[in-house]
Formats: structure tokens, sequence, C-alpha cells
């Protein structure tokens, strides 16, 4: 199971975006599912960095199935519209897919 956990500060500022596991729908290579996070993860995160001025620090293990995006300061409005569109669709995949495939988590720091 892939398990991402959404972290915003109280007043819904994004702080961070873990993105652990591997959805285990198919065998690797076929799990669309698997590819439908990562496609949308990995394209936030890459979108972040060349379409915005939001300064992200990310870490990633393909091996391990982990990506971390963690932000010092609140991202700037086009990162909060991404980071937006990104969670839309996580929650777009978790509600076809159920929760044996992939759980999201939101957390207030």
């Amino acid at each position: 199971m892939t398990t991402i956990t959404i972290t915003k500060s109280k007043t819904g500022e994004y702080k961070k975006v873990t993105c652990k596991g591997h959805a285990g729908y198919a065998d690797s290579g076929s799990d669309i599912v698997c590819s439908a996070v990562s496609l949308l993860v990995i394209n936030t995160v890459n979108s972040l960095e060349l379409l915005t001025n939001t300064q992200a620090d990310v870490t990633s293990s393909e091996e391990k199935g982990i990506i971390k995006c963690s932000f010092k300061e609140a991202p700037d409005e086009g990162g909060k519209l991404l980071l937006d569109s990104m969670v839309l669709g996580l929650r777009n995949v978790a509600d076809e897919y159920g929760g044996r495939y992939l759980k999201l988590n939101f957390r207030e720091v």
C-alpha cells in the first residue's frame, strides 16, 4: 500500500508531502495505481521547481518507494495551486481504488 501524508500548518499552508510504499495493485511495471500516484507526485515536485518560486527540499528512494518534499516557507500562490491539484488527483485515485492500495493522511502542525 502507498501511504501519502499531507502536512499543513493550522492556517492551511503546506509544510510537507510524504509518499511511502508501493501500491501493490499489480506486478511492478503493470501497477496503474502506483503509476498514477508517482505521476501526480513527481510531476508536482518537478512543476514546483520549474514553474514557481516555491523552495522545496526533496528526497527520494525508488527502491524504498519514498518521496519526501518539505517546505521551509509557505509555497507561493502557484505552488499552492499545484499542490491543491495534486491532492485532488490523489483523492480521485483513492476514491476509485479504495483504501486497499492508497491511503491519504492529512496532518496539521
